[in-house]
């Protein structure tokens, strides 16, 4: 196989293979030892196969399998030791020698699943993927949004940012719901993406696909964002909705590379990696245990270019596709974390305020109904304007479900019907907070106001 790893340029204007002239088959690519030492390994796991047993677990097409099977059978290492009683219903079994060199396979790597795609196949489709990504309307991100209590002024922006694909920078008081926004903001991407289960770049296997972030699409999905021109579905893609991958304080440099298991000998894509095609959330930054300046250091190729550079264990270095829309949420304003060349690179800034009284009284009911306490009028207007007050809180969205869902846990552990009173709500305010409940206001934050 030709090493493309020293010409990054190329690969991403890679043009997607056509169906209609390019089988499955041959679209795999994948040098004929790599697939021998894959389908031994199925073999050496699951026991007897029949042929179409091994084309499903390998994800390629049966006349491929059927080829490399009867490859595998002329080198002695497979063996036919039962048939059926129609014609091709035929199992196949390991021999010994077989048997051996199914364990030096394992040596060289441990992986055993779909055949991986190759890399210029997996940058064609993320780029098919997203020249069909249907801009977002003001209707698609009203309904994004849900039941989502937000500022109607808010949205033209949120969207605008969307459509521009550039990094959205959210930040606001912790509490001002500056996450569950974000996820949010996902679902104004339509349609479903096609994700490798992994992918084959010089000799090495690349882990992608992850069922912690990539979730199972119904196969109706594929067409409305335009798959119906990338090559058909088949067993070594996974069809998932859209991803989302946050990753918080726990974020370093070295997470944002391929992670190398010396054990299983495989590689792990990095988590912007798996987030192609979707949104890809850097969570309370400015507390990674890397700096700021660092990690922008490391962002201002991918940001500028849509690029990404990768290195495998061996040392080759690759290119891969950055089709991520980036959001970072902090507490801090940009210009408190980053010099004003990274900000420049921060393309929409919003800003998340807290709330006025009517949509705060808005988020109570929410939270009233999702922690199953039953709202009581004199008891909200006694947390809205009195709690609130006494101790500078602004209205925040995450406050309401953290206090009231306090009242549903003591209700539980007394084997009570949970009641939303004053008193309650002091003893959950002072729970939460801590102390006797005095808080201190949120910096940046305007004082609530009676009325507001």
């Amino acid at each position: 196989m030709d090493d493309l790893s020293h010409s990054p340029s190329p690969l991403l204007k890679a043009e997607p293979p056509d169906p209609t002239e390019v089988p499955v088959a041959e679209a795999a690519s994948l040098p004929a030892a790599f697939l021998t030492d894959l389908a031994l390994r199925h073999f050496a796991r699951l026991g007897e196969l029949k042929l179409v047993q091994i084309a499903q677990h390998l994800g390629l097409a049966v006349m491929v399998v059927d080829g490399l099977l009867t490859n595998m059978r002329k080198l002695g290492l497979l063996e036919v030791p039962r048939r059926g009683a129609l014609e091709g219903d035929v199992s196949y079994a390991l021999t010994d020698a077989g048997q051996r060199q199914a364990r030096l396979a394992y040596e060289k790597c441990n992986y055993v699943g779909p055949a991986p795609v190759t890399l210029p196949e997996y940058v064609a489709r993320v780029g098919e993927q997203s020249q069909h990504l249907t801009p977002v309307r003001a209707a698609r991100l009203r309904q994004a949004m849900g039941n989502l209590v937000i500022d109607p002024a808010m949205l033209p922006t949120l969207g605008s940012a969307l459509n521009s694909g550039k990094t959205i920078y959210l930040y606001g008081a912790t509490g001002s719901g500056k996450t569950y926004l974000a996820e949010h903001l996902v679902k104004t991407l339509e349609g479903a993406i096609q994700v490798p289960h992994a992918v084959y770049v010089d000799g090495e296997v690349i882990q992608v696909y992850d069922p912690v972030v990539h979730y199972p699409a119904p196969v109706a999905a594929a067409p409305a964002q335009g798959l119906e021109r990338a090559a058909p579905l088949d067993g070594r893609w996974a069809l998932v909705e859209r991803p989302v991958v946050i990753a918080g304080g726990e974020l370093t440099l070295d997470m944002l590379d391929l992670a190398y298991d010396p054990h299983t000998r495989l590689h792990i894509a990095p988590p912007q990696m798996k987030a192609n095609n979707g949104i890809f959330v850097v969570d309370d930054f400015g507390r990674q245990r890397v700096s700021p300046h660092e990690l922008m250091n490391r962002w201002i190729v991918p940001l500028d270019r849509r690029v990404d550079y990768l290195g495998l264990n061996t040392g080759t270095k690759f290119s891969v596709p950055f089709d991520v829309r980036v959001v970072f949420s902090s507490n801090l304003a940009p210009e408190e974390l980053v010099d004003p060349a990274f900000a420049r690179r921060l393309g929409y800034k919003i800003h998340l305020l807290p709330m006025n009284a009517q949509s705060y009284r808005a988020v109570v009911a929410q939270a009233c109904a999702r922690s199953g306490v039953p709202p009581d009028a004199p008891a909200i207007d006694y947390l809205v304007n009195t709690l609130h007050m006494r101790s500078l809180m602004p209205y925040l969205p995450s406050l309401p479900f953290d206090v009231i869902s306090k009242i549903a846990d003591r209700a539980r552990y007394l084997e009570e019907p949970p009641r939303m009173t004053p008193e309650l709500l002091d003893w959950a305010w002072a729970n939460y907070f801590g102390g006797n409940g005095q808080t201190v206001q949120a910096k940046g934050s305007p004082t609530p106001q009676l009325g507001e």
